[in-house]
């Protein structure tokens, strides 16, 4: 999954790819390196952002989206909390909502998604993108996402999604500390629920420049592709970066390792039977 943001303040690229010309370009970079899902955010949720009226979101991502759509046929997601966000997106062509909030921020956001028929990311957040990272406390972080997962599991099934259509993100970063993170890293071969897949977003976040004791985004890239070979040997099937290429390669590599074959498209059958 390659991120492609079209806000302006964004944490590691803000501002690069407003527009729906560079917005197309980066995306169509991305598609090249092998990304199989283009994931499209109005709304930046770094810690301390804005908060991002439903018409300005929707007039950021809606025409990226409808063109992209219009030249390519993979897998397009939006990134966004706001059901009338998500409504927007799936009318110009999106096949994913991911929301970070795990379809609680906004009431209608479920009735949109089960009315979509469109995949689904259910994350795990500790308060809001305005508040998470101010003091996130647990008693056991992995056993309470695990809890969140089964809870968002079993209500989103009971309001008609079809169990299928449904994966799951730990939150790295949201409303975590560096413990909380590599515990959470550490647990993955546990934490899916029902047998869906878990997708992992850790590119370039700030706690890998904490454990390295380095400020600059530069030094995040390798570190990123590192956890991505983890994460797939530990059973993740969906991995949202900003640096497609080296990322699909340790993905290519570490499943040549574990399955002794050469994919050309790794998770590709996965994906599409999955979300």
């Amino acid at each position: 999954m390659g991120i492609l943001n079209v806000t302006p303040d964004s944490f590691s690229d803000g501002g690069t790819h407003a527009g729906v010309s560079a917005a197309l370009d980066h995306a169509r970079q991305m598609i090249a390196e092998g990304a199989e899902i283009i994931d499209i955010g109005g709304e930046s949720t770094r810690p301390g952002a804005a908060e991002v009226a439903v018409a300005e979101e929707i007039a950021r991502t809606a025409p990226v989206i409808a063109a992209l759509r219009g030249e390519w046929d993979g897998l397009i997601s939006i990134d966004t909390m706001k059901a009338g966000v998500a409504a927007a997106a799936l009318e110009a062509g999106a096949d994913i909502v991911n929301d970070v909030s795990g379809l609680t921020a906004d009431p209608e956001m479920v009735r949109v998604c089960v009315a979509g028929g469109c995949g689904v990311v259910v994350m795990h957040m500790q308060g809001d993108p305005r508040t998470m990272q101010k003091a996130p406390r647990y008693d056991d972080v992995v056993t309470e996402v695990q809890a969140f997962f089964e809870e968002r599991l079993a209500a989103l099934t009971a309001a008609g999604m079809d169990a299928e259509a449904i994966c799951f993100d730990p939150g790295i970063g949201f409303g975590k500390t560096v413990a909380h993170n590599l515990s959470l890293l550490r647990a993955l071969p546990d934490l899916g629920i029902g047998g869906r897949p878990l997708l992992l977003g850790v590119s370039r976040k700030s706690f890998i420049g904490r454990v390295l004791g380095s400020e600059a985004l530069a030094d995040r890239s390798w570190p990123t592709v590192a956890i991505t070979a983890w994460a797939r040997e530990a059973g993740v099937m969906i991995h949202r970066v900003h640096e497609v290429l080296p990322n699909a390669q340790a993905l290519r590599m570490t499943e040549a390792i574990l399955h002794g074959g050469i994919s050309d498209s790794p998770g590709e059958s996965f994906v599409r039977t999955s979300v």
